[in-house]
């Protein structure tokens, strides 16, 4: 059971790590960067499954809050007042959405995993865009219309978003069965502990 909690951990941290340099491979735009985050968002829900996928992007954005410059602009807790900061929400979401649906599929295929990853990418979008709106109109006093922020943050990005999607739905059905087999591998150890 040690052992399990360790890989555990590990993926968990591997997962946080990875979403941290898809931050860094970016291409600049206003206000939101184009960013490789949500390759590894949708392959951590993927892979780790709801639980841990969420719970990689909770240790990604809580390390980015205590200080560290894991995000696309450094980091700190007053990160929340960066317009996008609500992607970052909508990437804890995702993993558990992504990896839900996935869960529910007992022999998901390529198909299978690019349809989570829309979904998951929905609510990345669905958190992500009113942010913006709130955080320019508010406190950084920037006035702007719903049509200028749905064009930076959303037409922008999206295109390149989809296919990233479809990316990570191919990989995830290559790597899917390496780590499903390590989760088999761990039912079995804990039934048969339960047995014993």
């Amino acid at each position: 059971m040690k052992k399990d909690s360790t890989i555990s951990l590990v993926a968990i941290s591997l997962f946080a790590s990875l979403t941290a340099v898809g931050a860094f491979i970016k291409i600049p735009l206003p206000y939101v960067p184009f960013t490789l985050q949500v390759l590894f968002v949708f392959l951590a829900g993927s892979l780790l499954g709801s639980k841990r996928g969420l719970q990689s992007q909770l240790v990604y954005v809580g390390i980015g809050l205590a200080g560290f410059p894991v995000f696309t602009q450094g980091g700190g807790l007053g990160y929340f007042l960066q317009p996008t900061f609500g992607y970052l929400l909508g990437f804890i979401i995702a993993a558990f959405v992504v990896g839900w649906v996935i869960e529910r599929i007992p022999n998901p295929r390529t198909i299978h995993f690019i349809l989570a990853n829309f979904t998951g990418l929905a609510f990345v979008y669905l958190l992500g865009v009113p942010y913006i709106y709130l955080a320019l109109n508010t406190w950084m006093g920037v006035q702007s219309t719903w049509s200028y922020v749905w064009m930076i943050g959303f037409v922008h990005s999206i295109a390149g978003d989809i296919l990233i999607s479809v990316i990570a739905g191919v990989f995830a059905t290559k790597l899917y069965r390496v780590f499903a087999a390590t989760r088999t591998k761990k039912k079995f150890i804990m039934e048969k502990g339960n047995i014993a």
